[in-house]
């Protein structure tokens, strides 16, 4: 194959997740609801908000927000989360940051694929949050051999998707006619079975023991469980959310509402109950049941933080809960997000501050005077700024966080779900089955921040 046939990657994950938003309209459609909500409540912002409007359009993050989307979905063995590996790289999506939820009482520890630098994050910012079903947390050892009985006997990735993905690395990439079949391919491994693998007596059993786990093992594929779109004013669109037949969980997951946001707040309505086939006992005849899994999320993302940011909210949040726990039922929402407001006030709410204390991760770039006159090589970066020649603009926060992960995943699983696991935090087992190390999502948010800094100075 010559250089000149190769179809990018960024464009391949554009057709990707394009597919996968149109498929995703069709099989749920409250999505179709949330999507046209978000798009309102944007439009709102930025027509009340020309500052802002005119931030991101310097700034390039305007036009990726329309359509930027993360969807979600669940891995039941290592053979499957390294195959899903090399699915994602002919994407340019790559493995960043580990999540354990298993302290907060999900069997599964999880990574985020995505695009890793600034100008794939600027075409298309789509990211899978994918998670791995911990069989080791399932007490019963008799269930647990069955689930991984079932596991081992199916096959999520067509055989073209596999070719496909052979060929990518045999070649370094596909040409456009082979691109499409992948994204075609590809997208098969994401879609909903309405018939389950399982007789319904195991799908019971394995419901009994926890919701996910019945929802990884009784399927024959990952079925997408949410695609989210990303709002600027989740406030208002948790507020709007019943006006549109669709009731929001009690509270907004994340950082309370600020000037200038900060990491990732999401919101979800729960789950749906969908028809499901079942197998009967013998094999031979179905049996109707309901499943509960697939669900609508929003989010909205703010500026990524610093180790030093990060650790000053991972403080504060734990302080707000030990404040007020948010009640499972919702019943006290108000109470927690007041606490959540009261108990952040010490964290700086002006770009400025929190550039200056070193808590955020902003991009560098001249402005209109600067690129008129491009500063010396080497010149000071502060002088820069207060002389009007450098601006700052917040790096978007591109990845997810454990607490909120877990809140959501309770909320659309149904607050009887969640059970106590003993806290297995296993990165290294974890890397082991995906066959790759996870990259540091603070060294990536450096680098594009040192980058910019070093585009501003060399300019000349």
């Amino acid at each position: 194959m010559s250089v000149q046939t190769i179809t990018s990657a960024d464009a391949i994950r554009t057709l990707f997740s394009t597919a996968m938003s149109e498929m995703y309209r069709t099989e749920v459609p409250a999505y179709q609801t949330l999507v046209e909500l978000v798009e309102e409540v944007n439009a709102a912002v930025l027509a009340a908000d020309p500052t802002e409007r005119h931030r991101l359009e310097s700034a390039g993050g305007l036009a990726r927000i329309t359509e930027e989307r993360h969807g979600a979905i669940r891995l039941g063995t290592a053979e499957e989360l390294s195959t899903m590996r090399r699915l994602f790289a002919v994407m340019g999506m790559y493995p960043v940051g580990y999540y354990d939820l298993s302290e907060a009482g999900v069997p599964v520890h999880s990574t985020a694929f995505r695009p890793v630098d600034g100008e794939a994050l600027s075409r298309n910012p789509f990211r899978v949050f994918t998670s791995l079903l911990r069989l080791d947390l399932i007490a019963d050892a008799d269930l647990r051999r069955e689930a991984e009985q079932v596991l081992a006997g199916r096959s999520i990735f067509t055989p073209g998707c596999l070719a496909l993905i052979e060929k990518a690395e045999a070649e370094g990439g596909l040409d456009e006619e082979d691109a499409d079949r992948f994204v075609a391919d590809a997208l098969e491994t994401f879609r909903w079975h309405s018939r389950a693998n399982v007789p319904l007596d195991l799908y019971n059993r394995l419901h009994d023991a926890h919701r996910l786990i019945a929802d990884v093992v009784s399927f024959k594929g990952p079925h997408i469980n949410h695609l989210t779109p990303r709002t600027l004013d989740i406030d208002a669109v948790q507020r709007l959310m019943p006006e549109k037949g669709i009731a929001p969980k009690a509270v907004v997951e994340g950082p309370p509402t600020r000037r200038c946001p900060i990491l990732l707040r999401q919101t979800s309505f729960k789950a749906l109950s969908e028809p499901v086939d079942f197998r009967d006992g013998d094999g031979d005849g179905w049996r109707s049941g309901v499943h509960t899994a697939r669900f609508g999320e929003i989010e909205q993302r703010g500026i990524a933080l610093t180790p030093k940011g990060r650790a000053l909210y991972d403080t504060l949040l734990q302080d707000s809960r030990r404040l007020v726990a948010p009640a499972a039922d919702g019943s006290n929402a108000a109470q927690y997000m007041a606490a959540l407001q009261e108990v952040f006030a010490p964290f700086p709410d002006s770009w400025d501050e929190i550039r200056r204390q070193g808590l955020g991760y902003f991009a560098y770039s001249l402005t209109e005077a600067g690129r008129s006159n491009p500063p010396a090589p080497g010149a000071d970066l502060e002088t820069l700024i207060e002389t009007g020649l450098v601006r700052f603009d917040p790096v978007v926060y591109e990845d997810f966080l454990p607490v909120s992960a877990a809140g959501i995943f309770q909320s659309n699983l149904g607050d009887e779900a969640k059970q106590d696991f003993t806290a297995s935090p296993n990165q290294q087992r974890f890397e082991s089955d995906l066959g790759a190390p996870v990259l540091n999502p603070f060294d990536l948010y450096a680098e594009i921040e040192r980058a910019s800094i070093a585009a501003c100075v060399a300019a000349k």
